[in-house]
């Protein structure tokens, strides 16, 4: 069993808004919790699709996709793994698949593109961990749930993809009703 203490984060859905235009959905959730958080980038490239990335994105299973993938900490204790999917005639050769952490925001990023909003999907699901989820949560024998958003934009392209894989006995997901404009 895992030496870390149990820290509860909370993974509000759907994502408010305001968040979600922040630099960080997680740095700012964590922040309003009064928690240390940290992040680190592990991986920015393409990648084969996932069956539930695919769907979303609308590609076949396998297709690349560009992937950004984080490594997230409360207090110290490894709490979620973030991926950000976009399909590559969204996000090849833009900022979007550069190295390190997209400023201001990936949001910017997404509407400098010319890609507007339309509307989001939130799904939520629980599965043992994978191997290399087990490893980097340091959660053996754990289970994780996956929040999927998929964005899609006004013009009805699935636009974004963000898979978060939280170690279950470390969050709480209120549920609530999202008011105002929504952003990807």
């Amino acid at each position: 069993m895992s030496a870390h203490p149990r820290v509860l984060v909370q993974r509000s859905l759907p994502t408010p808004p305001a968040t979600r235009g922040s630099k960080s959905l997680y740095l700012t959730e964590a922040a309003q919790q009064g928690l240390t958080p940290e992040r680190k980038m592990l991986f920015v490239g393409q990648e084969p699709a996932n069956e539930h990335v695919a769907a979303g994105l609308r590609v076949e299973p396998g297709e690349n996709v560009v992937a950004r993938r984080k490594m997230f900490w409360a207090n110290g204790v490894p709490v979620r793994i973030s991926t950000s999917y976009f399909r590559t005639d969204v996000a090849e050769n833009t900022r979007l698949d550069g190295q390190g952490f997209v400023l201001p925001t990936l949001q910017a990023a997404i509407e400098d593109l010319g890609h507007r909003f339309g509307h989001a999907t939130e799904t939520l699901s629980c599965r043992p961990a994978t191997p290399y989820e087990a490893d980097l949560l340091d959660i053996p024998g754990e289970w994780v749930v996956q929040v999927l958003r998929v964005g899609v934009s006004t013009e009805d392209v699935p636009v974004h993809a963000l898979e978060t894989i939280c170690a279950a006995t470390r969050h709480v997901f209120p549920i609530g009703q999202a008011v105002g404009t929504d952003q990807f």
